[in-house]
């Protein structure tokens, strides 16, 4: 019963600062550090005991699931090129620098479990980033190139944290095998995943009832990182990969009633596990902060300032010189692709927020070695992971849309225009879809012209109860579903011929949801 009050109390602190976020009208990870590092502050708080593994495996995959699904495909290919240069190479270049600056400030700590240290800082989450950059209208290849950026620096992130670990396990480390077991466990988890994604797609078609649907698709990213890792393959990559895969059947597989639901259900399953891993981390810090007695307050608060502006200044360093070096060294490359403003590359380095993953990776460190020894600096490295994501998060997160305002980054209008494009083509066909059905139903012209007018104008229009054909059918209804199904092929058939955009095309799904399930 003790253990029920304090879970219950937990979670009625979440609800609060879920609500003070949306409240104070910022990103609800802002909330849940702040609120994390509180609880670290409660003296005698009770420990929830939990497996540090099963922390991973229960957080990561719906995490990187919901983030795939909802990624533009189009957009990605269209920006590999940035997309790669921060989700690998400054990934890599995060985990060098911040592990070489621990090393430094800790000569004892072995140069393996300092790289675990950079490599769960490395990845960046952009939640809270987009969340302020929708609302400001920014140029859509900034949100697209972050978006693309948080997909897969959590996949090259984890996958080096995993070999860092395994090192620190083993004490064992050889360059080139690492690489070649690299190169097999990534290509491993992108087929599991792809054909996972494919398997569940073929599913899907054939389930029928939406409380079954909306249950497998919680199921999906669970199933695929386990398969994976049983296979000892990359259980993120086969995650990532069967959200990708998915995300680009289901406007034509997805009912309207289970993608509302769905939509409900991941985003409390996300906020509830954003909510888990923080309280864990705030649980944890009050009994790692009486541990850490062989280090100074002082002591403690350099090395976080210290990792944290390198994790920040690494990724300035980093985008700056992977935007202007080839433009300045090839005159082909300037006439070809343009520098973009400079006022978005700095919004772009300046977007460097820590977030779940750091937080899920620090906590599923394992307690002890293969040979029954303590794992070197576990605590420290969970302290140090803290202060960085608090850092990033409340430094770079509450003063990311002064900074915006203040550089007047220019706003983008083609999102609108795609979506105003798509809603007259939608429109167009539901007006024809609207006619064919009245002239084969034989519906009276005049209510024919009053829905036509409705979804001309996009205005709703009340129906005589008593204008029916015949007991049990409605002409209104009848009318509606057709437009609406002659909306909904068009809106997927832009979208497959690259017309709009992934969220566009998700934007525009939503209306036509709730409209299909009013009737």
């Amino acid at each position: 019963m003790r253990l029920l009050e304090v879970i219950l109390f937990l979670m009625l602190f979440a609800a609060a600062l879920g609500w003070v976020a949306r409240h104070f009208r910022f990103p609800y990870p802002i909330a849940l550090v702040i609120g994390g590092g509180a609880l670290g502050l409660v003296p005698q708080l009770p420990q929830l005991p939990f497996d540090p593994q099963f922390i991973l495996v229960l957080v990561l995959p719906p995490i990187l699931y919901q983030a795939a699904l909802l990624t533009s495909w189009r957009d990605f290919k269209a920006n590999i090129g940035p997309i790669s240069l921060l989700a690998i190479g400054l990934v890599i270049a995060t985990t060098l620098a911040v592990g070489g600056i621990l090393k430094f400030l800790v000569p004892d700590i072995p140069w393996a479990a300092a790289f675990v240290l950079g490599a769960i800082v490395s990845p960046p989450d952009a939640v809270a980033a987009t969340a302020i950059l929708s609302r400001l209208n920014i140029p859509r290849r900034v949100v697209t190139v972050l978006e693309g950026e948080s997909l897969v620096n959590d996949a090259s992130g984890l996958v080096l944290y995993k070999f860092a670990v395994a090192a620190v396990l083993t004490g064992a480390f050889s360059l080139l095998d690492a690489s070649i077991e690299f190169a097999g466990v990534a290509t491993g988890g992108v087929v599991i995943g792809t054909l996972m994604g494919l398997l569940f797609v073929f599913i899907h078609r054939h389930l029928g009832d939406t409380f079954i649907e909306v249950l497998t698709s919680l199921l999906v990213p669970y199933i695929a990182y386990i398969i994976a890792e049983s296979l000892h393959t990359s259980g993120v990559l086969a995650v990532v990969a069967a959200g990708l895969v998915r995300g680009r059947y289901a406007p034509e597989i997805v009912s309207a009633d289970m993608r509302i639901m769905a939509r409900a259900a991941w985003n409390l399953l996300v906020f509830l596990l954003n909510s888990l891993v923080f309280i864990l981390i705030g649980i944890q810090l009050s009994g790692i902060a009486g541990r850490l007695e062989g280090y100074t307050p002082w002591q403690l608060f350099l090395y976080g300032t210290l990792i944290s502006a390198v994790a920040i200044l690494v990724r300035f360093a980093w985008i700056y010189l992977a935007t202007y070096l080839p433009r300045l060294l090839s005159g082909r490359v300037r006439r070809r692709s343009p520098a973009p403003p400079e006022a978005e590359v700095f919004i772009m380095s300046w977007c460097g927020m820590r977030g779940i993953v750091s937080v899920a990776a620090a906590l599923a460190l394992p307690l002890t070695q293969d040979d029954g020894a303590a794992f070197p600096q576990r605590d420290l490295i969970i302290f140090l992971t803290f202060v960085v994501i608090a850092a990033t998060l409340v430094l770079q997160g509450l003063t990311l849309a002064p900074l915006i305002r203040q550089l007047r980054v220019g706003a983008d209008w083609s999102g609108q225009e795609e979506e105003q494009h798509a809603k007259m083509a939608l429109t167009k066909v539901a007006i024809a879809a609207i006619g064919e059905l009245a002239a084969k139903e034989k519906i009276p012209e005049a209510l024919a012209e009053r829905i036509r007018a409705e979804f001309a104008e996009k205005v709703t229009l009340a129906i005589p109860v008593g204008e029916v054909l015949h007991a049990g059918a409605d002409p209104a209804k009848l009318l509606r579903r057709a437009a609406i199904a002659a909306e909904r092929r068009e809106l997927i058939r832009i979208w497959r011929e690259n017309q709009i955009s992934d969220d566009v095309l998700h934007h525009l799904e939503e209306d036509l949801d709730y409209q299909e399930s009013r009737l």
